[in-house]
């Protein structure tokens, strides 16, 4: 590649008109930046999906002062004591002051209760902007103060275009097939996508490993074991096994994207189950006997009479 920057930080869109899909969500979001103001935001949907990059944006192009939290780092009450109302109770010469709280699912229920006091208490000179992968997560009390927008993918052949425009203004050779394989293995994450072309670039040439395919095609593997008549516990363990499994809140993520093709009619279960799965994995030393943990639990709802 021409330099050693990464991909996913170089390519992260710096206007409204280069971020690729949810279009009407935009245009609310313009009408806001046109009025050089903002309602309180939510955005929800799977990682990888341009939820921090568009709150950004909304900085970016609004008068105002920031600041950014990454609460999968800072999820304890005292962040939003200290640092928050802080911030928020601090004068400002800007139009606004703007708090984005990167990963809001990873507060602590305290903490989300003390954010909604301050977000009630600093209406007037603040907005926040919260992100979440699991909007379960977030209290309703929360929720109900902010404008909640679920961010979709986009659809695999749009970001094959922005992958093949990357790739060209990087001067990778590579083949349509092995873009189209990186697409199917890890959408809707183009994150993890432009990562997997980065690591897999060698003398600006797009090459595929069996490592990089396996890493990728794991949860594939799961799914496919998942819908079978009888799925196998011991089966599921030993992909993991072998994948050497590091993203696991990825894989909660995918499991609870795709519950409709494996558990028909128990959807609402399966988010239930890969809530509380997830958020016991933020405490758990060994996460793949939690992960292995929630799949027997996803075995019993399923195919009840497997586990008998």
């Amino acid at each position: 590649m021409k330099n050693h920057s990464l991909l996913v930080e170089k390519y992260r869109p710096t206007n409204l008109d280069n971020y690729v899909g949810n279009e009407s969500i935009k245009d609310t979001i313009k009408g806001y930046i046109s009025q050089n103001d903002i309602q309180n935001l939510l955005f929800y949907g799977p990682a990888g999906t341009g939820k921090t990059t568009l709150a950004k944006l909304i900085a970016k192009n609004v008068d105002c002062d920031l600041l950014y939290i990454n609460a999968s780092d800072e999820r304890g009450i005292e962040t939003i004591r200290d640092k928050v109302q802080g911030f928020a109770s601090t004068m400002s010469f800007k139009s606004i002051k703007i708090v984005i709280l990167d990963e809001a699912d990873f507060l602590t229920i305290m903490a989300q209760a003390s954010l909604r006091n301050v977000i009630e208490t600093f209406s007037r000179s603040t907005r926040f902007i919260l992100t979440c992968n699991y909007l379960e997560r977030i209290i309703d009390p929360l929720q109900s103060r902010c404008q909640t927008l679920k961010i979709i993918p986009p659809d695999k052949m749009d970001i094959l275009n922005h992958l093949m425009k990357v790739t060209g203004k990087e001067s990778i050779k590579h083949s349509v097939s092995d873009l189209q394989t990186i697409v199917n293995n890890n959408y809707p994450d183009v994150r993890k996508m432009l990562n997997t072309i980065q690591v897999s670039t060698v003398e600006n040439t797009l090459k595929l490993d069996n490592d990089v395919l396996v890493e990728s095609n794991y949860q594939n593997k799961i799914l496919e074991e998942l819908k079978v008549k009888k799925p196998n516990w011991r089966t599921i363990r030993q992909i993991v096994a072998d994948s050497n499994v590091k993203d696991f809140e990825g894989l909660y993520r995918f499991l609870y994207d795709n519950s409709s093709e494996y558990a028909v009619g128990k959807e609402g279960m399966i988010a239930f189950y890969v809530n509380e799965y997830s958020y016991q994995s933020n405490f758990r030393i060994d996460k793949e006997v939690n992960c292995m943990a929630l799949i027997s639990k996803i075995i019993e709802t399923i195919k009840p009479q497997i586990l008998k």
